[in-house]
């Protein structure tokens, strides 16, 4: 049978999504075939929709479909605790824990030369202003337990040290090498509980 270039740019497509590999990629794509006009049409509005409403929260990259993330604008909130994530799926776990009312602070990713990503590319310029801004007290750094996460820690640490603030890195009760989004509720609460001071 000859080759569906279409089917397989779709293909192409769906490979860009993490943990989809070439024939999960193709059988999405051959799925798509067989869905009825209208589920297309609404998938299609629902990728519009989310690249349209959903935005980095001003204050601190949360991504939020509002003009400012729930979490900055609760004043029930801790304002004087932050934890500085890489990404910002990384403070879903945190809050599924349920106990931890501070506040986040996402850099936009890790140090990482080789990916031309820089701290001078990373929203580290924005965590200073509002450490100053909204008198930040501790930072608990939460960057993953990786060789750009740890060196990311690092960073942050050094450069933060101008502050007059705790700085604190979460306890290893997390396995080294290990991806926020595979980590479970009470493994990050023993590490969020037993965090270490840098500073």
């Amino acid at each position: 049978m000859k080759d569906l270039k279409a089917v397989e740019q779709l293909a192409d497509s769906f490979s860009l999504f993490p943990s989809i590999g070439e024939k999960t990629a193709e059988r999405m794509a051959y799925a798509l075939l067989d869905m009825d006009e209208n589920d297309v049409d609404l998938l299609i509005k629902r990728i519009e929709e989310v690249k349209e409403k959903i935005h980095p929260c001003p204050v601190c990259g949360i991504l939020t479909d509002e003009e400012k993330c729930s979490i900055c604008s609760s004043e029930d909130r801790n304002h004087e605790e932050c934890i500085v994530v890489a990404q910002s799926k990384d403070i879903l776990p945190f809050e599924k824990i349920g106990n931890y009312n501070g506040v986040y602070h996402v850099l936009g990713g890790l140090i990482n030369p080789s990916k031309n990503i820089t701290p001078e590319t990373l929203s580290i310029d924005k965590l200073k202003e509002r450490i100053v801004k909204e008198n930040i007290k501790e930072l608990i750094i939460a960057t993953s337990a990786t060789p750009e996460g740890e060196i990311t820690a690092l960073y942050l640490s050094k450069i933060m040290s101008e502050f007059n603030l705790n700085i604190t890195r979460l306890a290893y009760g997390m396995p080294i090498g290990a991806s926020f989004e595979y980590i479970d509720s009470l493994t990050l609460d023993k590490a969020l509980k037993g965090r270490t001071k840098i500073k």
